[in-house]
């Protein structure tokens, strides 16, 4: 299993450069971070262009801009200034991306327990109205756009705490300042759960019917029967063999949606005023400020690339064939 692991992230560190060299390519060329600073009015002088561009290694070639900002980043650990604040990126991220983990690991989480048990469910009883209803209610969140439903169940709780005059569940931010102990940890609760709910169920709905038909291929697969024949319980049967057998495309797909879960939480932390990564991109990009989005879609990278890892590691886990391959 460690030479298995070893290998795994051996391969990632290639795909993780290319990946940055990718990114970098593609900020480069979408983005000026002079570009509102020559339309003020009235426009800086040429002196002070020329010291920024300077200081942002604009006026080298292409591979030298990369090397540089990689190395700086790679070695030191130096995320580089915003360009139209001044602050230090690597700032920024150590708060926006705390508050965007707690958001994305709890709804993936929640998400895959509810694909998990729907999927499940459903597949065992096949055409029963337990299976059109868990099919209805999948198909009813994968047709409803995140931020329409974000908006939509923050009105519904803003009438309800309205009315019952109780404001436990919050419609806006990540917690209130000025909380400490449990007070605090309730209220971050409290933050947690809306935002939570849209993002997780947003991939539950896709999640559980890649699990549903993994499962039905799974019980009609000639070893399920062959277990039964044994003697085995059909809860034994079902976990030791079938379950375990039918995670393998769910983490697959888990692995792969993890781009459109971080693309769901900029929506989601944009309609609830979390001041996550998802604002930190929207307001880099409203103001054309390149380290910001670099830094936003290098993350992004990492953490596509880390749970890709992790579910290559997951196959090991579920497939002794996969481990000693």
């Amino acid at each position: 299993m460690l030479a298995f692991a070893l290998r795994r992230l051996l391969v990632s560190i290639p795909v993780f450069i290319l990946s940055t060299f990718l990114v970098f390519l593609l900020v480069t060329w979408g983005a000026d971070p002079l570009a509102q600073l020559e339309a003020k009015n009235p426009p800086p002088s040429q002196a002070v262009i020329n010291q920024l561009a300077d200081q942002l290694y604009i006026n080298h070639s292409i591979p030298a801009r990369y090397w540089h900002w990689f190395s700086q980043l790679f070695f030191h650990g130096n995320w580089g200034p915003s360009v139209q604040s001044g602050t230090d990126i690597g700032q920024l991220l150590s708060t926006s991306l705390t508050l965007t983990a707690r958001l994305v690991i709890v709804a993936t989480i929640l998400a895959v327990i509810l694909a998990i048990i729907a999927g499940v469910v459903s597949a065992t009883r096949q055409y029963s109205k337990t299976d059109y209803t868990i099919t209805l209610i999948g198909f009813l969140f994968l047709s409803l756009p995140v931020f329409w439903f974000a908006i939509l169940l923050k009105q519904a709780v803003v009438n309800m705490n309205n009315s019952l005059n109780w404001y436990w569940l919050s419609t806006y931010g990540a917690n209130t300042p000025g909380l400490t102990g449990w007070s605090a940890f309730s209220d971050a609760i409290g933050h947690l759960v809306l935002p939570t709910i849209v993002l997780a169920m947003s991939s539950y709905a896709s999640w559980s019917r890649f699990q549903r038909a993994s499962m039905l291929d799974v019980l009609g697969s000639d070893y399920m029967r062959l277990a039964r024949a044994k003697g085995l319980s059909r809860r034994q049967v079902m976990i030791r063999h079938g379950l375990r057998t039918a995670l393998i495309p769910l983490t697959t797909q888990v692995a792969l949606d993890t781009a459109a879960i971080l693309g769901g939480a900029v929506l989601t932390e944009s309609v609830f005023g979390w001041q996550g990564m998802g604002t930190m991109l929207v307001n880099g990009i409203n103001a054309g400020d390149f380290n910001v989005i670099l830094a936003w879609l290098t993350v992004s990278a990492i953490i596509v690339i880390v749970f890709n890892l992790i579910a290559d590691l997951l196959y090991g886990v579920l497939d002794p064939r996969i481990r000693h391959a």
